[in-house]
């Protein structure tokens, strides 16, 4: 008697929740801690770290226009708040944020940095062969000489480095673009390969450079890096709390990973529950959502956000989300602009409402607006709301900005101030002065 071979039954595929394009905003926007108003009071050190934790990674430019790039999603998220507990997480022992290349040049958590350990590992290959005076980076004896400087007298500038090689390496001048110095280049080189890291920034924003060793907190370094599979996955699952909600573009791109890596860490996330199938209408392409993240009923927040904003990074799930085309246009001719130079979206409930064009003019105290216009789209939206109360919600919302940015007027821009929100928010930050104490002016 033959004995019928026992088969297991098939797993089943888990049927895609279903959510529609509002409900996916609002999920979006609580995973960025953007649904709600902000706190009250004074912020706190633990403040600033659950929104260090909540949106997994700042990133930073040299853009100073309005306020440094990682400084302007804390505000949007916290209010006007002391900058200098941004500056001590990222400068002070035991370090609360590090520098690496994470989306592009960020702020990580130093758990994060040490899951891009596989990223340094091939930026050492990458960068090393590159050329200082005809012998590769890596295997320059230059090399050798900017470590022992770091070593011994760590943490130190680019331009401290250059002292240790001016003669023999002059800087060159004429040249566009990046110009470093020998002994930039070999630091940078140090940093993308981990052996140093930024241990601070000077006040005009230099990095620091240090050992690794003397950055990254102890009890960090202390534990195992895990094999790149696994550390690609964490990274992943980041990427998928701090959406929410996203496609498999959205949760590569936050690190910038490629779609394969990633695609091998959702199936795992998913494996393990958590990550849950879903889909979104209108949306095309497989979809997920963070197991923790939640649809809250409405969502009553008010922001602007930074060009480089977490929930803006990626363009196309912005354009999808909120019906916004939104491209930062600093290096576009000014006559070619559509929106502005410095053009931050104004985020009112769970709708972009607006564009604004902001200009903190320091040496005379001003906010200076420079064209302001209603997001295309957002009138025609059902139940929108009309030009005098996104003005309104627009001025209060600029006026915290001054304040935190230490600005005692706003303004708007001279001959050449564009855009169709200019009248409603001009006459909504004019009777807005008169409340405010202090100093604060009338509008030019």
């Amino acid at each position: 008697m033959v004995t019928p071979t026992r088969t297991s039954a098939p797993t089943p595929v888990p049927v895609p929740e279903r959510y529609t394009l509002a409900q996916a905003r609002r999920i979006a926007l609580a995973a960025q801690g953007l649904h709600r108003p902000r706190p009250d009071g004074p912020i706190t050190i633990r403040q600033v770290q659950q929104v260090i934790d909540r949106v997994g990674l700042l990133q930073i430019d040299s853009v100073n226009v309005l306020a440094r790039a990682h400084q302007v999603p804390l505000f949007s998220r916290l209010g006007p708040y002391d900058v200098a507990l941004l500056d001590r997480a990222a400068s002070r022992a035991p370090r609360r944020l590090m520098e690496s290349w994470a989306h592009v040049a960020s702020y990580v958590p130093p758990t994060t940095y040490q899951l891009l350990e596989w990223r340094r590992r091939a930026d050492r290959e990458r960068y090393g062969a590159s050329v200082v005076e005809g012998v590769p980076l890596r295997e320059s004896p230059v090399l050798d000489e900017v470590r022992t400087m770091v070593a011994d007298r760590g943490p130190v500038t680019s331009q401290q480095a250059h002292e240790l090689f001016a003669e023999r390496f002059p800087r060159e001048t004429g040249a566009w673009g990046w110009n470093w110095t020998v002994a930039k280049s070999a630091l940078e080189y140090l940093f993308f390969a981990g052996e140093v890291a930024v241990a601070g920034r000077t006040p005009a924003f230099e990095r620091r450079y240090d050992l690794t060793e003397r950055v990254l907190p102890s009890d960090v370094a202390a534990r195992q890096v895990p094999d790149d599979e696994e550390a690609v996955r964490r990274l992943v699952e980041i990427s998928a709390r701090a959406h929410g909600i996203g496609t498999l573009r959205c949760l590569a791109d936050y690190f910038r990973l490629s779609t394969a890596r990633a695609q091998r860490a959702v199936s795992s996330l998913v494996a393990d529950g958590v990550l849950v199938p879903a889909q979104v209408a209108g949306w095309d392409r497989e979809v997920y959502r963070h197991v923790e993240a939640r649809v809250p009923r409405r969502a009553t927040g008010a922001a602007l956000l930074s060009p480089f904003d977490p929930l803006v990074f990626e363009r196309r799930r912005l354009e999808e989300l909120f019906g916004l085309r939104y491209r930062i246009e600093i290096y576009v001719p000014q006559a070619q602009r559509q929106w502005g130079y410095y053009v931050l979206p104004f985020l009112l409930g769970d709708a972009i409402e607006a564009l604004v064009d902001l200009k903190a003019d320091r040496a005379t105290g001003r906010l200076v607006v420079q064209a302001a216009h209603r997001a295309p789209g957002a009138r025609d939206r059902q139940g929108a709301p009309g030009d005098d109360e996104v003005a309104r919600a627009l001025a209060d919302e600029l006026w915290l900005v001054a304040r935190w940015t230490g600005l005692d007027e706003i303004t708007f821009g001279a001959d050449g101030v564009g855009g169709d929100l200019v009248p409603a928010l001009t006459r909504a930050v004019r009777p807005s002065s008169a409340g405010l104490a202090g100093t604060a002016g009338a509008v030019g």
